[in-house]
């Protein structure tokens, strides 16, 4: 079973302090997840994550089909990094890193996904056949979500 991984790294031009308050609130996850999914949280939240969470969702990745996926809080170093894995849901693993750090024009955000799909053979198939092509839309979509909310980053130059 092979092992994938995911990295997308983001520049916005918002504080440290600005970027965790709205990365931390697990409602915000709705906000930057494409319609198309059919993403429903399936609990009431508080507004910041914290070690030990888990957070209940439904989501319809294939087919309109859905998915229950729970996934838990397992590390929040605040305000630079945090780590959700799941515990119940479509992959065989997922383990996604969301770290923060100040930078001149903003905040740089990066997220490091590592995961493996079941069915080990048809996995493989899957990931190749639409699994690789719907995360990279996902993440385009966050990508671009953030980008309007919050706008480009300021290129300044040095001299």
């Amino acid at each position: 079973m092979a092992t994938y991984q995911l990295t997308r790294t983001q520049t916005l031009p918002i504080s440290l302090p600005e970027g965790w308050r709205f990365f931390s609130d697990p409602r915000n996850l709705k906000v930057i997840t494409p319609e198309w999914l059919g993403f429903e949280i399936l609990d009431d939240l508080p507004h910041h994550i914290y070690p030990g969470m888990i957070i209940r969702y439904r989501v319809r990745p294939l087919f309109g089909l859905p998915v229950t996926w729970v996934t838990e809080i397992s590390q929040v170093q605040e305000p630079t990094l945090f780590v959700d894995e799941q515990r119940v849901g479509p992959y065989a693993l997922w383990h996604h890193q969301h770290h923060f750090r100040q930078v001149e024009s903003g905040i740089e955000a990066t997220d490091i996904v590592t995961f493996k799909l079941p069915f080990g053979f048809l996995g493989t198939i899957a990931y190749h056949l639409f699994v690789k092509r719907k995360l990279n839309d996902i993440f385009a979509y966050r990508y671009q979500v953030l980008q309007k909310r919050f706008g480009h980053p300021i290129q300044t130059s040095k001299q």
